[in-house]
């Protein structure tokens, strides 16, 4: 536990990321397995839950260090940060606790669930003197919910691997499904993440694969078991030269592949040379996801490597049909009405426990395929994207071909291929992504002029895949080629902040989360500012503490952390969409909202509307 607590203080006094590498190798090299096993699932993206009510935390540290409440509350509100506040105000410790991380979730954090409110108290009291500041401060992070970590997932991997001596695309691969969340990864599942090559595995890539088809040689290098196990061991990398040593086939479980993701394209987009050497998909607005068919079952994964097969049941017939040893690329959307939904009626499935006829009705998923990353259990990665594309085509061609209702599907190429909706004989919840530009002569200009008109397609823009990338691993750049996501530009609109909160981390003192309104009629004739959005990033640095300063000026009224200001401040916020939402006072949600600049010019008086916001998204005028 002392040994993870002096990491995650390393990690947030630290913003370069040669020290954060430095900081997790070390670790790695002297942790005990089990204590690697569960650091690296919270430093991955793992969540603990939640064991112990912010209330609790803070009668118990009132408590112990004998402060009456007004005070705690004055500290608190100075310092932003429950767990560092209370790590300041505790008394100096009467002993040395040497328990590590494993031993201390499964000893002393798991009992807590279920216990009342003055054993919890008890309990906490005498764990807190057995730890320093550092022990204090992550314990409650762990135990209070509000764990989060400076790194990223991609740091961790570097990490890993500059531990193991291996190549981190290796290490991504195998990292995969690591925090599910289904259970704590155990030592053996660590010892998976960074063992060492099998014999025959360390000179494959999976460019081999593309080199037979029909055949493969070799068995799953992966030892792991469960969720946390490592992830198919079908290559090293999804971009390497082919060495001539047979590709090993992917495990007969569950497990994904690592996702490729896009590079976001701002610039001249004639730069990326003759449009006839790109495919050019729409770029959908929905869950990312694999699915993944192999051993007479089906596992659909998000991007944020959650399991959502349960979310959607009317996904599992058509894509069981898919051929064994099939892994797709694709999205998850709501299609209705000839067109996908908003996002907002997607999150109407995602945040529910149990799925009613009603809902599953009114909210029709389809998993729109674009990729095929494995084929007859051979992985397909390293193939070029036309080759893919030609393979996809054909694989959910033939299960579209062999469903009595809905026919064969048509090719991508037909009609004018410019059009969000699906070409005819693909209106079930299995669909194939057409391709939205098949004759080269029309160029850029015409892609141009039709991508403007995408927020009214119900789509974000446009995916450029060139026709000879491969499918690489994360966000990595591919020479002369590539995937390019090329967005419309987000909708923009001028905002008054009324409400600022303190962030975390590094930034526990300063004001960072801002919560924005608009005007709307009020019932006297007058106007009022209604809050419909929040967005915590897009300042610098230094506009930061400028508005800090200013916000710590202008509070009219504190509440814990969060502060009620004058309206003084306008930015202009971007979003790449608005839906109607009954939850909300303004009766609308906003998709990413984020801070673009600092109006400094506009006047609070000369905001933007409410009314204003929902012709903007064309939603009616609000009445």
């Amino acid at each position: 536990m002392k040994a993870f607590a002096r990491l995650y203080t390393a990690l947030d006094a630290s913003t370069a990321t040669l020290d954060k590498i430095a900081a997790l190798t070390a670790y790695f090299a002297a942790a005990p397995a089990r204590d690697a096993a569960v650091a690296v699932y919270f430093l991955a993206g793992g969540r603990p839950r939640r064991a112990v009510p912010s209330r609790v935390l803070r009668e118990a540290a009132r408590a112990e260090a004998g402060l009456p409440e007004w005070l705690f509350d004055e500290s608190y509100d100075a310092v932003g940060d429950l767990a560092e506040t209370i790590a300041h105000i505790l008394p100096p410790p009467e002993r040395d606790d040497d328990l590590g991380l494993a031993d201390w979730l499964d000893q002393r954090i798991a009992p807590l669930k279920g216990l009342a409110p003055d054993e919890l108290a008890a309990r906490l009291r005498e764990y807190w003197r057995g730890l320093d500041w550092g022990g204090r401060f992550l314990l409650v992070k762990l135990i209070g919910g509000g764990f989060r970590v400076g790194v990223s997932r991609a740091l961790v991997v570097r990490a890993l691997a500059a531990h193991a001596g291996l190549d981190p695309k290796r290490v991504a691969e195998r990292i995969v499904g690591y925090t599910d969340g289904a259970r704590l990864p155990s030592a053996e599942d660590y010892l998976a993440l960074i063992a060492p090559l099998a014999a025959g595995e360390g000179g494959g890539s999976v460019a081999d694969a593309g080199d037979g088809g029909d055949g493969v040689a070799g068995a799953s290098a992966g030892t792991g078991a469960g969720a946390g196990s490592a992830a198919p061991e079908a290559g090293t990398s999804a971009v390497g030269p082919s060495t001539g040593t047979p590709p090993a086939r992917p495990r007969a479980d569950g497990q994904p592949y690592p996702f490729f993701l896009a590079q976001p394209h701002t610039g001249d987009i004639t730069a990326l040379g003759d449009a006839a050497d790109w495919l050019v998909e729409w770029k959908w607005d929905g869950i990312r996801a694999q699915a993944v068919r192999r051993a007479g079952r089906l596992w659909l994964w998000s991007r944020g490597e959650e399991l959502v097969t349960d979310r959607f049941p009317e996904l599992a017939p058509p894509l069981l049909a898919l051929p064994d040893g099939t892994v797709l690329d694709g999205e998850i959307v709501v299609w209705r009405d000839g067109r996908p939904a908003p996002f907002a009626a997607l999150q109407t499935r995602i945040g529910r426990k149990t799925l009613g006829r009603k809902l599953l009705a009114e909210n029709p998923a389809a998993f729109i395929a674009y990729d095929l990353l494995e084929a007859d259990g051979i992985d397909w990665r390293a193939r070029p994207q036309r080759e893919r594309r030609a393979r996809l085509e054909a694989v959910v061609g033939a299960v579209l071909a062999a469903d009595a209702t809905t026919g064969a599907p048509a090719s991508s190429d037909q009609a004018d291929g410019l059009r969000p909706s699906m070409p005819s004989g693909q209106e079930g919840p299995l669909r194939l992504s057409p391709l939205v530009e098949s004759r080269p002569a029309a160029g850029w200009p015409a892609l141009a002029a039709l991508r403007e008109q995408s927020r009214e397609r119900g789509v974000e823009g446009f995916m450029l895949k060139h026709r000879d990338s491969p499918y690489g691993i994360g966000r990595a750049r591919i020479a002369g080629g590539g995937w390019w996501k090329w967005k419309i530009d987000p909708l923009t609109i001028d905002a008054v902040l009324i409400y600022a909160q303190a962030g975390h981390g590094r930034r526990a003192s300063l004001h960072t989360d801002y919560t924005f309104a608009l005007w709307a009629d009020a019932p006297d004739g007058g106007r009022v500012l209604v809050p419909f959005a929040k967005a915590y990033s897009g300042l610098t640095d230094a506009e930061i503490r400028e508005v800090d300063a200013i916000v710590r000026r202008i509070t009219v009224e504190k509440f814990g952390p969060v502060r009620s200001v004058t309206p003084t401040l306008v930015m202009e916020l971007g979003f790449e969409g608005v839906a109607p939402s009954a939850r909300h006072k303004s009766g609308v949600a906003v998709r990413f909202p984020r801070i673009l600049r600092w109006r400094r010019d506009k006047p609070v008086e000369e905001a933007d509307s409410l009314a204003g916001l929902r012709r903007l998204a064309g939603l009616d005028d609000g009445g």
